[in-house]
């Protein structure tokens, strides 16, 4: 047995025990972890049995729980667990209120921002006591931190316009203004002291120091979203331009935005490029209507170049692993193909199947149900209470049958593919999200190159990481 004590308001409904008279709540989090709640006066023991429990393995579960007590209603939404060695019971907040999903905390952990309309707010991670306020001429689209968290990129691009904000010094302001030019993306470069904005059509790309006020410009850019990388070292920014209708790859060194390389490369239509974490090569691939993958080094050199078919849609999503030992190249096939960074060959083959039949794969799928509440708990609560449905999450036998989405052959950009994939901190596991099957995550084993975990939503996954 394990005991933990609980700090703050556990919100679980619950009943009084006949024998004891104690209130008592029993509930299954996940099949591996039965908990029982015992609730007294003046604090929560949280006592749970553990049963099989991998090693180097965590669970994400959401549930809503709620119950009634000295008249008042308490109310959790999709609280969070962490299961390791131990377990740990999150506090939340009041409600805060944000726009278009903008909310992000600072690199260095001390501030939250969030965006309302044209309004910005940061506040304290500790308090959560706003400490700054600010006033944007249009309503925000993009809020980006600067790396070492002392300023903040505000962009609008139906205005053209960015905005930038000063944490330490509040009565200094920067608003960089692109003109008839448009603006389609702004970004911060590695020592957070320049602004790259990207001009409507691709026009250009313009770096704007903080510094000195000084402006450059970088032409003819193909893609400003997954044409341009930074080297993780922050010295060296990679760009894919076309130049006299060939395709290149342009070397800048941040230190004074000078051109250190220009070479072409062997694509039809160069579509994106990423840097190796370690900065060795980079990554290019070609458009989807081409399976091509190239690595380059940084003077120009051709490594390898890979095609895993020919005459079918290509490359969707590239990734590399922080250790740069593999890159995950996701396709419309529904596959993923791992190279190796020795011979830059596949040694694994990754495929997302609507099926899942292998028995030594765990699948968690999400259920919900309606809590049921007497006639007398309903007099009390409020009409405004967003409380509905409870949600937690099942072990299934398999065969277990995923939804998937046929795409629309009439339509462009099919709804196919590996549309995203992240590998762990620690380069054990790789999760991905098909396309076709937007509610399941899959997440795959580095160590033994096989299905791991498969993660199954009730509604359509919109962000994961």
């Amino acid at each position: 047995m394990r005991y933990y004590r609980i700090t703050g308001d556990v919100l679980i409904r619950f009943q009084i025990s006949r024998s004891t008279g104690v209130p008592v709540a029993n509930f299954t989090i996940c099949p591996l972890f039965v908990t029982t709640l015992f609730l007294n006066a003046q604090n929560f023991l949280f006592k749970s049995t553990l049963a099989i429990q991998p090693k180097n393995l965590f669970y994400l579960f959401h549930f809503k729980i709620a119950y009634l007590m000295n008249s008042k209603y308490y109310m959790v939404l999709s609280l969070p667990l962490f299961f390791s060695d131990k377990i740990e019971i999150m506090n939340f907040s009041e409600l805060f209120k944000q726009s278009s999903l903008l909310s992000k905390f600072s690199p260095d952990g001390q501030y939250l921002v969030s965006c309302v309309s044209y309004k910005v707010i940061v506040r304290d991670v500790e308090s959560l006591q706003i400490i700054r306020l600010y006033t944007c001429i249009d309503a925000v689209q993009m809020i980006e931190w600067s790396s070492d968290s002392r300023f903040l990129l505000c962009a609008m691009y139906k205005r053209g316009i960015c905005q930038v904000w000063s944490i330490e010094q509040p009565d200094w302001t920067c608003k960089i203004d692109e003109g008839s030019a448009g603006l389609v993306h702004a970004q911060w470069s590695p020592d957070g002291r320049h602004i790259l904005t990207s001009a409507s059509f691709n026009l250009r790309v313009t770096v704007w120091s903080l510094v000195n006020k000084s402006i450059s410009y970088i032409r003819f850019v193909k893609n400003s979203k997954d044409c341009l990388s930074f080297s993780n070292d922050g010295k060296y920014l990679a760009l894919a331009e076309c130049r006299k209708c060939k395709d290149c790859i342009s070397v800048f060194a941040i230190d004074t935005w000078q051109l250190l390389k220009l070479f072409e490369t062997d694509t039809e239509d160069l579509s994106g490029l990423k840097w190796s974490p370690d900065g060795r090569v980079i990554c290019a691939w070609d458009h989807c209507l081409w399976y091509k993958v190239l690595i380059y080094t940084i003077d120009g050199r051709c490594l390898s170049v890979y095609k895993a078919y020919e005459w079918a849609l290509g490359v969707k999503r590239v990734v590399w692993s922080p250790t740069s030992q593999f890159l995950a190249v996701g396709s419309y096939d529904q596959k993923i193909q791992l190279l190796n960074h020795i011979t830059w060959k596949s040694i694994c083959a990754f495929t997302h199947s609507t099926t899942i039949q292998t028995a030594n794969v765990t699948v968690y799928k999400e259920n919900e149900s309606s809590p049921e509440i007497s006639k007398a708990d309903v007099a009390a609560l409020s009409t405004q209470t967003v409380f509905t449905t409870q949600s937690k999450y099942e072990l299934c036998t398999v065969p277990v049958a995923i939804d998937a989405v046929q795409p629309d052959p009439e339509k462009p950009n099919p709804k196919v593919g590996v549309g995203w994939m992240e590998f762990s901190p620690d380069n054990k596991y790789l999760a991905t999200i098909d396309d076709s099957m937007r509610t399941a995550v899959h997440v795959w084993s580095m160590q033994k190159l096989c299905l791991f975990v498969v993660l199954v939503q009730t509604a359509q996954i919109k962000c994961a990481k």
